[in-house]
């Protein structure tokens, strides 16, 4: 028999502001056994804590080359990001089975985003992920992703680590190879990212931290996948690479595959 067809759209994008108050979109799109669900969730930062709310009302996104519109009336959200980098497409995994592919629309960006009454303006970034099979089973066991945007830089990573391992970063447009990542680091053949003042954003099994707000969602998604552990922080970075330094603000976190 044919299995099911899958098939996931998830766009992440994020705006810090100067002094370091953080907020994430996450919009998705998921078809699989005849089920069309979508899901839309905003965190934000008030000084030294950070909330989620989640939502499988509908949204609306409008990307092109150069503007990104994005509005979830259910959660009073509304957002633009202006792009200030040109975007790079990488395919991250590939099978018979389906296939990863990580879109960085806009590694860097200039973003303004409305919370209800609060609004929040600086530098962004934005990336649409396409997976056309499930993500229970990658053959993963541990992620580590993150982005560093900087006026002067952009940098985004993948660390994937398990059964297939594949790592890489988005240096300026470029492909850099990844020496090692941690918590705290991350080091390039050519230079080295620190990340300090770490900020916890999120941490916890995916079914408490983001789908509390889609009961119907995680009932229809296997326990194995929202038994995944993550944690996520905003943090303060320093990029040293091809003898210049670089101060910008960090989002990045670590996920578990429990399998």
């Amino acid at each position: 028999m044919t299995p099911p067809r899958f098939s996931l759209v998830k766009w992440y994008m994020d705006c810090v502001t100067d002094e370091g108050e953080a907020v994430i979109l996450y919009c998705a799109e998921m078809l699989w056994r005849g089920i069309h669900v979508t899901y839309s969730s905003v965190l934000s930062t008030n000084e030294q804590t950070a909330t989620t709310r989640s939502s499988m009302s509908s949204y609306r996104l409008v990307p092109t080359d150069e503007l990104i519109l994005v509005e979830i009336p259910r959660l009073k959200v509304s957002g633009k990001w202006q792009a200030a980098a040109a975007p790079l497409e990488h395919t991250v995994y590939e099978s018979a089975a389906g296939s990863v592919v990580w879109n960085c629309v806009q590694p860097r960006a200039s973003a303004r985003v409305s919370v209800g009454e609060r609004v929040l303006m600086g530098l962004g970034y934005a990336e649409r992920l396409t997976l056309t099979l499930p993500p229970w089973q990658l053959p993963m066991r541990q992620l580590r992703w993150g982005r560093f945007v900087s006026p002067e830089e952009s940098l985004a990573w993948i660390d994937w680590q398990g059964p297939y391992s594949t790592s890489l970063a988005v240096h300026n447009g470029k492909i850099r190879e990844i020496v090692s990542a941690s918590d705290s680091e991350l080091r390039l053949n050519d230079g080295v990212l620190r990340m300090k003042e770490s900020l916890p954003l999120r941490a916890g099994p995916l079914g408490s931290t983001v789908l509390p707000g889609a009961p119907a969602l995680k009932r229809l998604l296997p326990t194995s996948l929202t038994n995944i552990e993550e944690q996520k922080w905003r943090s303060r970075g320093i990029l040293e690479i091809n003898d210049r330094q670089s101060l910008g603000w960090v989002i990045h976190e670590v996920v578990h595959w429990n399998l």
